[in-house]
């Protein structure tokens, strides 16, 4: 049984910075690709950053470009998210998920296990 948690959301005032964190049990997600998406309410899911397993090539949505930083530590079996110069608009559930193609793919189809989300309110 594979299980995916997140950890380190909560309440920031605009500006500050957050790091969030997701560690997996039951299998190794080395091989894996790693994402970070976030829902707002009232929103659909948006994609927010991944990593590719191997050499960890990232890529961003164009919003938190700059800002958020995508890292892993496969020794940890643990993804990061590095969440800097925070925005109101960041405000929303952030979901971790991983995909055994091991891309840093921005569908969500394409991931096979997901968390249960970590709630980020920035305030303004």
């Amino acid at each position: 049984q594979v299980h995916v948690v997140e950890s380190g959301g909560g309440l920031v005032q605009a500006g500050s910075s957050l790091r969030l964190s997701c560690t997996a049990s039951g299998r190794t997600f080395s091989n894996y690709g790693l994402a970070w998406f976030r829902q707002a309410p009232g929103k659909d899911r948006e994609f927010v950053g991944a990593i590719s397993w191997g050499v960890g090539r990232t890529s961003y949505t164009d919003s938190v470009s700059g800002r958020f930083t995508i890292s892993r530590d496969n020794a940890k079996n643990t993804l990061y998210l590095q969440m800097n110069s925070l925005k109101p608009e960041d405000t929303a559930v952030y979901y971790c998920a991983a995909n055994h193609y091991g891309r840093a793919s921005a569908r969500a189809a394409e991931y096979d296990y997901w968390g249960q989300g970590t709630q980020v309110t920035v305030s303004s």
